[in-house]
C-alpha cells in the first residue's frame, strides 16, 4: 500500500484557486494507492462556515475526477453546507468538516467530524459527526479523524478482532502547539499497533499560523517519513502490511485491551 500526505498552503476560501494548485502538486507525485490532502483543503479551516462552507459539491466532484485518473483513492476534509427545506420558512442550513475518501471507481465514503474544537467555536456552528468510520481499500483497512479527534484516543481505540491498518489525521493543527500534534500521532501510532498518518497544512488563515509537520508513523512509533517545517511538499510512503500483521502475532497488544 502506498501513502502519498500533501503539506500545502491554502488559499482563503478559493475552492477553484486550491483545486488548481493541488492537482499540479499530484500530478508531480509518483503513483500511489491513496493521495491525502489537509483539512478544509479546499478553502482553509473555516471557523464562520457562512458564505465559505461549499454549497455546488465542486471539490467532491474534483476528487472523484482526480481519483479516476490518478486510478487511486484520493482524501481530506470539506466545510460542506446542507439545506433542509422547512415548512412555510426559509431552508435550514447545517454545516459539516466532512471527510471525504473518494475510490477511483466512483465510490464514496465520508465521515463527519466527531470532536468539534469548542475553543474556537466549531461546535456552535457545525453539527458533529456520530459516527465512527472505516474504509478497506486494496488490503488495507483506514480509520477517518479530523485534526481535534487526535486529542481522543478511546475514540480512535483499535478493535482487537477487527483492527485499522492505518490511521488517517487530516488537519489545521497551529504552530503554537505543534509539539503535541507530534507526540500524539505517535502515541496513537503505538497503542493502536498501526500506521499513522498525520497531514497538516502550512501558511496562515484569518485566525492562525501552521507549520505542517506532515509525517507517517509505524505501529513501533518510528517516524517511517516527515514533510520539512514551512514547506510546501509531499512524502509517499509503502506500508507494509505483512510486517504489521507479523508484529500483531509476535507481540498481540490488541487483544489485551479493556
Amino acid at each position: 500500500m502506498k501513502l502519498s500526505l500533501l503539506q500545502n498552503d491554502i488559499v482563503w476560501a478559493n475552492p477553484a484557486a486550491n483545486h488548481e494548485k493541488i492537482e499540479e502538486i499530484l500530478w508531480g507525485l509518483e503513483p500511489s494507492d491513496v493521495y491525502v490532502l489537509p483539512e478544509m483543503f479546499s478553502t482553509g479551516f473555516a471557523a464562520e462556515p457562512q458564505g465559505v462552507a461549499e454549497t455546488d459539491g465542486s471539490s467532491l466532484a474534483w476528487m472523484q475526477r482526480m481519483a479516476k485518473e490518478l486510478k487511486g483513492a484520493i482524501c481530506g476534509s470539506v466545510a460542506v453546507e446542507e439545506t433542509t427545506p422547512v415548512a412555510g420558512g426559509e431552508a435550514a442550513k447545517t454545516y459539516y468538516n466532512r471527510f471525504y475518501f473518494v475510490k477511483p471507481n466512483g465510490e464514496i465514503i465520508h465521515y463527519d467530524k466527531h470532536h468539534l474544537f469548542t475553543y474556537a467555536d466549531e461546535h456552535r456552528r457545525y453539527t458533529r459527526g456520530a459516527d465512527r468510520v472505516e474504509v478497506e481499500f486494496r488490503g488495507c483497512r483506514f480509520l477517518l479523524q479530523v485534526c481535534y479527534d487526535l486529542r481522543f484516543p478511546i475514540f480512535s481505540r483499535n478493535n482487537g478482532k477487527i483492527p485499522y491498518d492505518c490511521a488517517l489525521y487530516v488537519a489545521s493543527w497551529p504552530t503554537t502547539r505543534l509539539a503535541v500534534w507530534d507526540t500524539l500521532l505517535h502515541a496513537r501510532a503505538i497503542e493502536n499497533q498501526c500506521y499513522v498518518a498525520g497531514i497538516n497544512r502550512i501558511g496562515t488563515d484569518p485566525a492562525c499560523q501552521y507549520s505542517g509537520g506532515t509525517l507517517i508513523v509505524d505501529p513501533y512509533g518510528n517516524t517511517l517519513a516527515a514533510c520539512p517545517l514551512d514547506e510546501s511538499s509531499a512524502i509517499t510512503v509503502t506500508l507494509d502490511l505483512q510486517r504489521l500483521r507479523d508484529f500483531r502475532r509476535k507481540f498481540p497488544v490488541l487483544k489485551d485491551a479493556d
